[in-house]
Parts: C-alpha cells; structure tokens; sequence
C-alpha cells in the first residue's frame, strides 16, 4: 500500500497544537497524507512544535475549504465516532476497521474522517461515510484527545499492513473499480433531481429522505459499472417524462 493511499482528514481543527501532533503520529507509523478542511487555526509555532520530527509532514498538509474537496477523488470513506447514534452504517472497532480501509486502499484513495475536537463529525459529514470506527473507551468520559486517535486508528493501520492479505473482491469478468465521491455527489443530485420531477419528493418537506437514501447507498458501496446503471435508469425516467 502507498502511504498516502490512506488519508487521515481532520476537519476544522481549532488547535495548531493538535495539528502538529496528529502529523507526528501519523508519521512515527508511516502515514504522510495529512488533509486538513477549513481549520480555524493556522499552523503555527505551536503546531511545529508538538510535531517535532515530524515538521516536513505537518508543512506537506493538504489545506481545503470544504470536505467535498477532500473527498472528490475518494473511492472509500471511513468516520470516526465516540458517540452512540443510529447512523445506519456499519460501526466497526479499530482492529476491524482497519483492514478495511487498508484492503480500500488497493483500488485508490480512502479517508479516514476525524471531526473537530469539541464536537466531532456532524451528521452531514458523517452522510459520506461507509463505514464508522468507534474506539472503545470509558463510557463515563470517552471522548479522547484529537492526536490521541489518529495515533490509536495509524497503529492499526500499521499494525493490518503487516497482517492483512489482500481480499479478492474481483469478479471473474474483471476488477472491481469503485466510484469517487465527487461520482456518487453526482450520482446523489441525479437522483434527487428525477425524485423531484416525479414528485415522490416534495423539496418542502424532504425530511430526512436523502440522508437515507446516502446511507443505504454506502452500504452497499456499488461499483462503477453498477453506478452506471443507476444512472442509466434515472436517464430514461427523465426521457420518459418528458415528451
């Protein structure tokens, strides 16, 4: 696996500290993609200090506006979480999830998402994930510091390159190749487009429809070819429609 296959995202940090600490505990295990969305702290003298050795990392950062940036070209994503909630997608412990995400990163990048320190993932950011990694700790006091868990979730990840084989997800007819996020955005504004012109969505009332239908999506995380065909069934509802 490439080291910058597996990108550890943290999203709207408030802390230089807590930046250059996660960059120094991804490199002492031999990740070096780091991307950071819309910070609310600049790397400073702070940041490089709590790096230490690992400055040449924390300068190499990835800055973004937005988490869609981030993901564009992701063809797997995985959050984080220490709060219980119904999310509708599979919530795994770091022994398993990291397996998983080393086995994703065979077919091109994946993310693994981190929230602000304060507040965690949002509902919205956690609607592009397939998958949840939760750490086990306390339940009287569970959440854990920022470069605390990207150390715990990049020692897993090293810990499945060393254990994981390769899992063949290969159907005889050829490799499986999985769509970006910025596809499956495309895929999700079609989808809403042809819901709306069919009236089976009321854009005044969308309750939480979409968000459903997101998740039902990463679960079944379809590949390009069955992308396509969705998309191709919602192409001639739209012919169908219109005369």
């Amino acid at each position: 696996m490439n080291p910058s296959s597996v990108r550890i995202v943290l999203i709207r940090p408030t802390h230089g500290g807590n930046i250059g600490a996660c960059a120094r505990a991804m490199k002492t295990m031999g990740l070096d993609a780091l991307w950071v969305v819309a910070p609310e702290t600049a790397i400073d003298d702070e940041a490089r200090a709590m790096a230490t050795h690992a400055v040449d990392l924390l300068e190499r950062a990835v800055r973004v506006p937005d988490l869609e940036t981030a993901l564009a070209d992701c063809r797997y994503v995985m959050g984080t979480s220490a709060r219980p909630r119904r999310l509708g997608c599979p919530v795994l412990p770091p022994r398993d999830a990291a397996p998983v995400l080393v086995n994703e990163s065979r077919d091109g990048p994946v993310a693994l998402l981190f929230g602000q320190e304060r507040t965690g993932l949002t509902n919205e950011e956690l609607d592009h994930c397939h998958a949840v990694v939760s750490i086990p700790a306390n339940p009287d006091f569970p959440s854990l510091n920022l470069a605390a868990a990207v150390q715990i979730m990049a020692y897993e990840i090293r810990l499945a390159l060393g254990s994981t084989q390769p899992v063949s997800t290969e159907p005889e007819e050829g490799p499986v190749v999985r769509p970006t996020r910025e596809d499956m955005d495309r895929f999700y504004d079609h989808l809403e487009r042809v819901m709306i012109e069919s009236q089976f969505l009321d854009p005044a009332k969308p309750r939480f429809l979409m968000r459903r239908l997101k998740r039902f999506f990463n679960r079944a995380n379809p590949d390009d070819n069955e992308l396509n065909i969705l998309r191709g069934i919602l192409t001639a509802v739209e012919r169908w429609r219109r005369p």
